[in-house]
């Protein structure tokens, strides 16, 4: 098998690491950069895999068995087999390339991640003057806020399953140039008329809908599976740091320039996003025309799920949801949503109303969780990769992790109930936002893991299902807060959800381990 050559095979028969002139440094012990050489290679202990097919179960127990005599060589792992090689022992193509072309993309998706939410958040401070000036109340300010998920509901499906079909480039690349022309047209419908602006939001919602699915399905083609988990925390990291970009340059550009500023600087930044995007990525690494022959090897070895072949048709939706997993993750996405658009939506109103705090004030208190969050998804996904390389099973690292994700901001939440002060309210708000971050390295991964032929697919339906939560929690809120006087209601029933779901998720799994 290809995916075995790599890490499996006597350095006689591939020397991938090496020249085949068996350079002196395999008598060395370190190398001149310190990375170490090993003499054996323990094989990755995945577990029983979650996947539908048993097929790729199956190839996945082959490779785990693979005999002492088999993984006996020295081989440099990860990035001393990208760097070292070309460095120490390349000739002029290897000195070209001093990055792996994956990092690059993961680069690239971390910043398309930030501008996507920050495209978001710039409404979610906007609407404060724009509120003042029209006179609006606070069950339209839900309605509003919501807008936006209109068109995000009907897109994550149809959006999966384009990203399925075609490949999350170019879906990707269309969803950046439309909603950056929407982020640049909300001003204008704002000026224009309620029904306006409430259309350009949701237009905004459709196209943003096919972030998520790209993120995922490109991260899953461009890292092998020990890598996978550090992927999407980096992009995730970006998404959450487009919270803080948006709360803390909103404000200033609503006092410089007024209310277009954000807007028209934000769709400026997409816009130049995409003219890199264009010419430097592909759908699949082998098509790249600048990854190197030992990191593509590297990719292509570390998947558990090769076997899935381009082309498959998508499975149908009462197959999928006949799945008991497939109902973990969008029971899962639903409350992760339903949590994160409440904060999302109405933390800088909630320091205003609550502690009376100005709209800067606001917006600094409303931007320290979301910086947080970004660096303990990170974490979150560092630790879930060294579990599995440790030789814990995928199903019980998903449920470690989700189970972390879910009870943290839970009780968080119940004592934002008790907070009397802005600051312990931002503590707590901190808290309950780092610790949901580690959901990242729950059921958005297992999506690919348990559907990885159809992850776009699957993925729009659980954001689709997630979208409607974020609706009714987004006006919920509003209408709570205009009925009850307080957000205390509706935090106890987030955190309640949140009990509920990760019950559900850990009893739903039990049979994979």
């Amino acid at each position: 098998m290809a995916a075995k050559s790599l890490l499996h095979s006597p350095p006689s028969l591939e020397p991938s690491c090496f020249l085949a002139s068996q350079s002196n440094l395999i008598k060395f012990r370190k190398t001149r950069l310190g990375f170490r050489l090993r003499n054996q290679i323990e094989p990755i202990k995945w577990g029983e895999s979650l996947s539908y097919s048993s097929r790729g179960g199956e190839e996945m127990k082959k490779k785990t068995t693979t005999t002492k005599q088999e993984q006996r060589g020295s081989v440099v792992r990860c990035m001393a087999e990208g760097i070292e090689r070309r460095i120490l022992m390349g000739g002029r193509e290897e000195a070209k390339v001093l990055v792996a072309e994956r990092y690059k993309v993961v680069g690239l998706l971390a910043c398309v991640m930030c501008l996507c939410n920050a495209d978001r958040v710039v409404m979610s401070v906007a609407v404060v003057p724009l509120a003042a000036k029209y006179g609006w109340s606070s069950s339209f300010l839900g309605i509003v806020q919501s807008s936006f998920l209109w068109g995000y509901i009907f897109s994550s499906v149809i959006g999966g399953a384009l990203v399925d079909k075609y490949g999350g480039k170019r879906v990707l690349a269309w969803g950046v140039a439309l909603w950056s022309l929407s982020t640049l047209l909300t001003p204008w419908a704002a000026s224009h008329s309620t029904a306006s602006l409430l259309a350009v939001r949701a237009f905004f919602g459709l196209a943003e809908g096919v972030a998520m699915p790209s993120m995922s399905t490109l991260s899953s083609r461009w890292f092998p599976s020990h890598e996978r988990a550090s992927a999407v925390g980096i992009c995730m990291a970006g998404f959450h740091l487009g919270n803080v970009v948006g709360l803390l340059l909103t404000p200033i550009m609503l006092s410089t320039i007024g209310i277009s500023g954000p807007f028209i600087l934000f769709s400026f930044l997409g816009l130049l996003w995409l003219t890199t995007w264009a010419s430097a990525v592909t759908n699949d690494p082998q098509d790249s025309p600048f990854i190197s022959k030992p990191e593509l090897r590297l990719i292509q070895a570390g998947k558990t799920d090769s076997l899935v072949k381009k082309g498959n048709p998508l499975p149908s939706l009462q197959l999928l949801l006949s799945k008991l997993p497939s109902w973990a993750i969008i029971i899962a996405n639903v409350t992760n949503n339903w949590g994160y658009f409440v904060l999302l939506s109405w933390m800088p109103i909630y320091f205003r109303t609550v502690f009376d705090v100005n709209l800067k004030q606001a917006a600094w208190f409303s931007a320290v969780p979301w910086g947080t969050m970004a660096i303990c998804g990170y974490v979150a996904g560092k630790a879930s990769d060294s579990l599995i390389k440790a030789g814990y099973s995928l199903t019980l690292v998903r449920k470690i992790m989700q189970s972390i994700g879910f009870i943290g901001p839970g009780v968080s939440l119940l004592c934002l109930n008790h907070a009397k002060s802005p600051t312990v309210a931002a503590l707590l708000i901190t808290v309950a936002l780092s610790l949901s971050s580690f959901s990242q390295a729950g059921f958005l991964l297992n999506i690919q893991e348990i559907a990885p032929d159809c992850a776009g697919f699957l993925h729009g339906i659980a954001n689709s299902a997630g979208t409607l939560a974020a609706i009714i929690s987004t006006i919920g809120t509003g209408y709570f807060v205009q009925w009850l006087g307080s957000f205390q209601a509706f935090l106890t029933v987030t955190a309640g959800l949140y009990f509920a779901t990760t019950i559900f998720w850990n009893r739903s799994l039990c049979g994979a381990i």
